[in-house]
């Protein structure tokens, strides 16, 4: 039998970001905090990695949010629209995220991270914890889900990098702000590699622990392929199995950072060709157009 991973879903939620609502429901029945899914958008499409930003176990279907920034989510952009089906989906990958004792939880999400922190935020609240989410965007044109965050934490404070929306100033700024003036149990921080290194080295004078959520360069989710490894301590593990939650006082994210820099050049190159093919293609249509009306 061949799965059908409809997209029942499609909303942008800014010029670069957007969300699918996929229709699986052995994976929405499956999925927990934490977890992520590896997408193939057509037969001959890259395998990339998704964080899983929620699931819906009564309708069957998770949420993806995704940010087109390559060659593969540009192209997920300009194709994958309601209606249309993703070629696979597998998952829940990597080791669900565990809920740590504590009253009060800070969860910080920056950039496409925002998404992926909201499973964070709901199993805490329904676990009966304090929560607060700090939210950092360049600019409010790019932020979205705050009425949803609002509904499931007890204090929400949005940070933009221009002021346009909330406080000014980045999210460890509203972090250091929030951990000197009450107690807090345990920070989650997940989005770009530099901001989570600068939440942990935030929370590391006031000894709080914080939980990273990792996501690497990988290519089959079972660690064979060796593309995720990283750091943890003096252990070199695999976000796809072992992760991707790692202790951020403990990663070494000056190495990852580096890793996954190494493949810059490959990506830019796949990109400008893959946008090369489009104009082509879009100057091969236009002058065929055209030439039809003459």
């Amino acid at each position: 039998m061949s799965l059908v991973f409809e997209i029942r879903r499609r909303e942008d939620l800014s010029e670069s970001t957007f969300l699918l609502e996929v229709a699986h429901p052995m994976l929405a029945r499956a999925a927990r905090a934490g977890q992520f899914v590896i997408v193939m958008s057509h037969a001959r499409g890259e395998r990339i990695p998704l964080t899983i930003a929620d699931y819906d176990r009564a309708a069957g279907t998770i949420t993806l949010v995704v940010q087109a920034v390559g060659k593969t989510t540009r192209e997920m952009q300009r194709d994958c629209t309601t209606g249309r089906c993703l070629h696979a989906v597998v998952g829940p990958m990597g080791a669900p995220s565990v809920l740590r004792n504590g009253s009060a939880i800070v969860c910080v999400g920056g950039g496409l991270g925002v998404a992926p922190i909201f499973p964070h935020l709901r199993a805490y609240k329904e676990a009966g914890r304090t929560v607060i989410a700090i939210l950092g965007f360049r600019t409010r044109a790019l932020a979205f889900w705050q009425e949803r965050f609002a509904a499931v934490c007890d204090d929400l404070i949005v940070c933009t990098d221009d002021g346009s929306a909330g406080r000014c100033g980045l999210v460890t700024e509203a972090l250091a702000d929030v951990l000197t003036a009450r107690a807090i149990d345990e920070v989650v921080a997940i989005g770009p590699p530099r901001m989570m290194a600068a939440c942990a080295e935030t929370t590391r004078p006031f000894g709080v622990h914080t939980t990273v959520s990792l996501n690497p360069i990988m290519v089959d989710g079972t660690g064979m392929c060796g593309g995720c490894r990283v750091r943890v301590g003096q252990t070199m593990r695999f976000a796809c199995v072992d992760g991707p939650d790692f202790d951020g006082h403990q990663v070494d994210f000056a190495e990852l950072i580096a890793r996954l820099a190494r493949f810059a050049p490959e990506e830019r190159r796949a990109l400008e060709h893959w946008s090369s093919e489009c104009r082509l293609l879009e100057a091969s249509s236009t002058s065929s157009t055209l030439g039809s009306g003459s």
